[in-house]
């Protein structure tokens, strides 16, 4: 027997044998260790000979394990006690794990281990599943279903391509901000809900300074003036938020440039030190003075999230035509400017400088530097604008005394 086939066949079995003992395991099964193994080799041997004959043999090999499993699941029923509520969770699997067989025979192996191992997990987290939906509200339900709407529905309906005179205001971009904010809103959300308040402070400060730590000061900012007594936790999602943002910033410039890394990073480093000290102490004084982020009673924020979005894009705008009237000659002004809403441009395009000789790296992690710090300063316009007193007042203290480390850094750090 060709090597070749023989491995396709033993994957096939394991992964069939690993989804059939999570089926035996469950009380009751139409399926289980030993059938799914064999519907998942069945789908492999007729994938197999299927490169002679066509592909008849595998719809051949689908209508029987589904007629099979349509015979085992009137059995089951006709079983079932009065009170039992019998599923079609197993007979789906099976033809899951017929199509899986197939897909190790045409040579979609990569495809075929993830899906067999994603219905294993899947199925074995049946009860978390189902008591985080049990839990949800109709809130929740229409919080979900805008997320939805705004993600698979309107954005890929939204052209890809700049717009406008300065040629920045991509319509796809700016809509993908607004999915952006309400993706985060629903993620902190959900930590709450499954997390509790410490667990789910710092994942939503971790996940907003990931995707944009601009949107999650405006969702938290938000959530501070509805609720005030919440504002030292805010105040603590935001500072984490941004201080991940430098992390980000380093595997940005080590991904385009890692020759530059060495020397780019130790005053980008110095500044996040002081950053998480910062976080760190508003921990602590979230743990000792602080309410909870209650629910909100509009998790999604979507109309939020819209206006956030034109303003985003009238950034957008400023910043082209500053750039447009400024020129080169401005380097550190136009680093500001594009630092206002995002840090990823300003990163990258110095960072492609840097390596192709277009920018010494003294002036380069100087313009990294400056955008950091224009990005807080425009986070605490978010601040000031959104948010109430008490988290204005956390907020700016933070950010005065990271601005003050950060312009001495820029000041007497050694040029390079």
């Amino acid at each position: 027997m060709d090597l070749i086939i023989a491995k396709k066949l033993l994957v096939a079995v394991g992964l069939g044998l690993l989804v059939g003992f999570q089926r035996e395991w469950t009380d009751k099964h139409v399926a289980g260790i030993r059938t799914f193994a064999l519907i998942t080799l069945l789908g492999t041997l007729l994938g197999l000979n299927a490169d002679g004959g066509g592909e008849w043999p595998i719809a051949a090999g689908l209508v029987v394990v589904g007629a099979v499993i349509i015979v085992g699941g009137i059995m089951k029923f006709q079983e079932a006690e009065d009170d039992d509520e019998p599923g079609l969770t197993t007979q789906v699997a099976a033809l899951v794990m017929y199509a899986v067989g197939v897909a190790v025979a045409l040579d979609r192996m990569a495809l075929g281990i993830i899906v067999g191992g994603g219905t294993a997990v899947l199925l074995h987290w049946k009860r978390p599943l189902h008591a985080f939906v049990d839990r949800l509200g109709e809130t929740d339900v229409r919080a979900i279903i805008e997320l939805s709407l705004i993600a698979l529905v309107v954005l890929p309906l939204l052209p890809n391509e700049s717009l406008g005179p300065y040629g920045v205001l991509n319509p796809f971009e700016i809509w993908m901000m607004v999915v952006l904010i309400v993706g985060i809103s629903l993620v902190g959300y959900v930590a709450y809900r499954l997390l509790g308040t410490a667990g789910g402070t710092i994942v939503g400060g971790v996940l907003g300074g990931l995707i944009s730590s601009t949107a999650t000061t405006v969702s938290y900012s938000r959530r501070a003036r509805r609720f005030p007594g919440a504002s030292a936790m805010a105040a603590l999602v935001i500072m984490i938020a941004s201080t991940i943002v430098f992390a980000r910033v380093f595997v940005e410039v080590a991904v385009v440039s890692p020759e530059i890394v060495t020397t780019v990073m130790p005053p980008l480093a110095a500044m996040m030190a002081l950053m998480i000290i910062l976080a760190a102490v508003l921990y602590g004084a979230s743990q000792a003075d602080a309410d909870p982020i209650p629910v909100e009673d509009d998790p999604s924020q979507l109309p939020a999230a819209i206006v956030f979005g034109m303003l985003y894009a009238g950034v957008l705008f400023a910043v082209a035509a500053a750039r447009q009237h400024l020129g080169d000659q401005a380097l550190y002004a136009v680093a500001a400017l594009s630092g206002l809403t995002d840090m990823d441009a300003i990163t990258l395009s110095t960072a492609q400088m840097i390596k192709k000789g277009r920018l010494e790296v003294a002036t380069g992690w100087r313009m990294i530097l400056i955008g950091a710090m224009s990005n807080l300063v425009f986070k605490g316009a978010v601040v000031a604008v959104l948010g109430n007193r008490a988290l204005f007042v956390r907020i700016v203290l933070a950010f005065s005394v990271a601005l003050v480390g950060g312009a001495a850094i820029l000041a007497f750090w050694p040029l390079q």
